[in-house]
């Protein structure tokens, strides 16, 4: 099926060209889609979902054409989305944007055996099921605004063509597709939005084999290290203002970081000779320090002094005014009585 009004039949072992194309009956000449088409079981026939709401359904007998077997005007009053055939290839139901499902009759075809109204539809991917016994056939229904519910999956007797039973599976997801897998007598339904999606599993304890029982029976998996994976950065240079991301501020704070000021950084310890408890090339934190420095009122001589002069022009000072221990012993010290030099004895 395609948006420019045909259908085409291709062979999976040979993708070079198509086997058959396919142009739908038209009531007025245009270009018309096709949404939606369905094989039965045995594959002799195929029904395609036309865009005027017309159903189309072709016997893949020798010498067939594009003009089809069987036609139903009007079926649904908005785009087809699914359809789906019986194994007897006999009953064939029809799902629409219309929010309903119709079941048809292919040998009396003037009218459908059963309409489900009040099924919202809002994706073009919604089909049809059946049970693996056909007792059973489900499909799922799309939220509403006003509509608290959420998606439900809808289940109809086959025989009795009733509505049995409505199954809620997620209050803010739609229920798009659903399958009834028959070895597994499991039902997997896709749920989702515009922005989220997943899959429900429904399974019975004793009915059920493998599939989902295999999962529950096991213990959660403990998460890892490995597991985390970061987000994906997607750059957008040319998309909207509404749409495009805030600039990175990276540079400015990295411009901040190199300023002491701004970015608050704490003053480093002395690690080499300085003048007055800092170190710098200005011998000191103040300007007027810097300034007397420069103008010869400090002056930094004891690089260039000896330290044993230094000492020494202090020692008259020392001994007429002591201030450490000689005062306490002021009055009791001997005078101090130094040897002589040997020198002085060997000259004699």
């Amino acid at each position: 099926m395609s948006e420019d009004g045909s259908l085409r039949i291709w062979d999976v072992n040979e993708f070079k060209s198509q086997k058959q194309v396919i142009k739908p009956k038209l009531a007025r000449p245009g270009r018309i889609p096709v949404t939606t088409c369905a094989w039965d079981r045995e594959g002799k026939l195929i029904a395609g979902g036309i865009g005027d709401g017309s159903i189309q359904i072709w016997n893949l007998k020798p010498g067939w054409g594009s003009r089809p077997d069987i036609y139903i005007e009007k079926s649904h009053s908005d785009d087809i989305t699914g359809l789906k055939f019986s194994s007897d290839g006999r009953i064939l139901l029809s799902r629409s944007f219309d929010g309903s499902l119709e079941v048809w009759d292919l040998r009396q075809i003037k009218a459908p055996l059963k309409v489900f109204d009040d099924l919202p539809n809002h994706y073009a991917q919604t089909n049809i099921a059946f049970s693996p016994d056909e007792q059973l056939f489900l499909t799922g229904t799309s939220i509403e605004k006003e509509n608290t519910t959420g998606g439900l999956l809808c289940f109809c007797d086959c025989s009795k063509l009733e509505l049995v039973q409505r199954v809620g599976l997620s209050p803010t997801c739609s229920v798009v597709q659903c399958a009834w897998h028959p070895r597994l007598n499991q039902i997997f339904a896709a749920a989702g939005d515009k922005s989220q999606g997943g899959c429900h599993v429904l399974y019975d304890p004793t009915l059920s084999e493998r599939g989902a029982l295999v999962c529950v029976a096991r213990a959660p998996r403990k998460k890892s290290v490995d597991d985390f994976e970061a987000p994906p950065v997607i750059h957008n240079p040319h998309a909207l203002p509404l749409f495009r991301d805030q600039p990175s501020h990276k540079r400015q704070w990295e411009k901040i970081l190199k300023d002491p000021v701004k970015s608050h950084k704490p003053e480093l310890p002395i690690t080499g000779p300085g003048y007055g408890g800092r170190v710098g090339t200005t011998k000191g934190s103040l300007l007027t320090q810097y300034l007397l420095k420069q103008g010869g009122m400090i002056k930094e001589t004891w690089m260039e002094e000896d330290p044993r002069e230094a000492i020494l022009k202090y020692a008259d000072v020392a001994a007429k005014d002591p201030k450490f221990i000689a005062p306490a012993y002021a009055e009791t010290q001997p005078e101090p009585v130094f040897a002589k030099s040997d020198s002085e004895d060997e000259e004699k």
